[in-house]
């Protein structure tokens, strides 16, 4: 439900395509919502173990910033695919209880989509959990290949496009930029 005085309310922001800038684009509203007091939380669902320069950051904002890490890595690249599914249902879980306990402004449940898209999660089970978080609350998902059921239910869309990234022309990924 709106405010009926600013007609403000909890959106559902889709990032989404084959382009980079998904999670950064929902990382910079993260830092646009802390420098308002406002409290996120980040589950990202297939990052694993590496050393990502947002989680070094995230230790700055460690008193409104929550977040987790909770997959293995490129689950495309799986060797153990059993696992990577238990383990993408205890993050679906555990966000399903951070959208519940309505604790924070913002969620960011980063690379989501690939859950529905391995057929990890159904994408029912997503968009109603989506639609019964708090009123208040923004929620952003990311990843490649939203479903559409998922680009449906959202209030912003947005597709990131590729048409041109240096790993084509030999660069690897770099600190600062790819992680």
């Amino acid at each position: 439900m709106a405010d009926k005085t600013t007609g403000a309310r909890g959106l559902f922001l889709l990032f989404t395509g084959n382009g980079k800038g998904k999670t950064t684009a929902a990382l910079g509203l993260a830092m646009r919502a802390l420098g308002h007091g406002q409290r996120v939380a980040m589950i990202q669902f297939i990052k694993g173990s590496w050393k990502y320069g947002e989680l070094e950051a995230a230790r700055r904002f460690e008193d409104l910033l929550d977040f987790h890490v909770m997959g293995r890595g490129f689950t495309w690249k799986s060797d153990d695919l059993d696992k990577d599914i238990a383990l993408a249902r205890e993050a679906w879980a555990f966000a399903c209880q951070t959208l519940a306990a309505g604790r924070h402004q913002l969620v960011i449940l980063d690379e989501l989509t690939y859950l529905i898209t391995y057929d990890m999660l159904g994408e029912d089970e997503v968009i109603r959990a989506l639609a019964a978080r708090p009123k208040s609350m923004h929620v952003v998902v990311t990843g490649r290949g939203a479903t559409d059921g998922l680009i449906e239910a959202a209030d912003l869309v947005t597709e990131m496009r590729e048409i041109k990234h240096p790993y084509r022309q030999g660069i690897k990924a770099q600190k600062g930029i790819e992680f």
